[in-house]
């Protein structure tokens, strides 16, 4: 049996591998409208997020609901696309309470499915030690995805700034959730389910 360690390492490494592009750009996509100022929203909106795919993972995972794999794998790039235009609907005004925390909090619902389909393979026996271990996995590696688009974006901002004071964090963001929805909408038409 493998222990706390073991399952934390595959979380982390699922989430942070560019093979899990589609969990990478929704990462990008809730990211994209906030500063570093905004930190505490943004933290709001994952743990949304967290609390969402934890819920679906755990259901799916002890066969309470069953999903089809399809259906799941086509809605992931769907919530990316929809993250992304939320973004650009909002875009002066990205700190709009509980509405994006409870968006992301749905999203997060979808994900859980899939990430529940890449783990019925690993678990043998029972499953709330590497139930858990995997989520501490994937909460680091979101930490450090989320951390480290948030500095990029700042970099960006600064440089942007330059040329274009006051309207850099708007540039910014619009770039961003369009390219991430643009490339969604692509992985969206690749999984079809019918």
């Amino acid at each position: 049996m493998n222990g706390l360690p073991f399952y934390v390492g595959i979380g982390f490494r699922h989430i942070t591998n560019l093979a899990a592009l589609d969990h990478l750009l929704f990462l990008v996509a809730l990211v994209a409208p906030y500063r570093l100022r905004d930190w505490r929203q943004l933290l709001l909106v994952a743990t949304a997020f967290t609390v969402g795919h934890s819920l679906t993972l755990a259901l799916v995972l002890t066969r309470l609901i069953t999903l089809p794999t399809p259906v799941i794998e086509f809605l992931i790039p769907v919530t990316i696309v929809a993250a992304a235009l939320e973004n650009l609907r909002h875009i002066d005004a990205p700190r709009i309470g509980w509405r994006r925390a409870v968006l992301a909090g749905s999203f997060g619902l979808i994900h859980g499915a899939g990430f529940a389909n890449f783990l019925r393979t690993l678990f043998v026996g029972p499953i709330a030690l590497p139930l858990v271990s995997f989520n501490i996995g994937i909460e680091l590696g979101q930490l450090v995805i989320i951390t480290t688009a948030l500095l990029l974006f700042a970099a960006a901002d600064r440089i942007v700034s330059i040329r274009l004071p006051g309207r850099a964090r708007r540039y910014r963001a619009t770039a961003a959730s369009l390219v991430v929805a643009a490339w969604a909408l692509t992985m969206a038409a690749e999984r079809l389910p019918w």
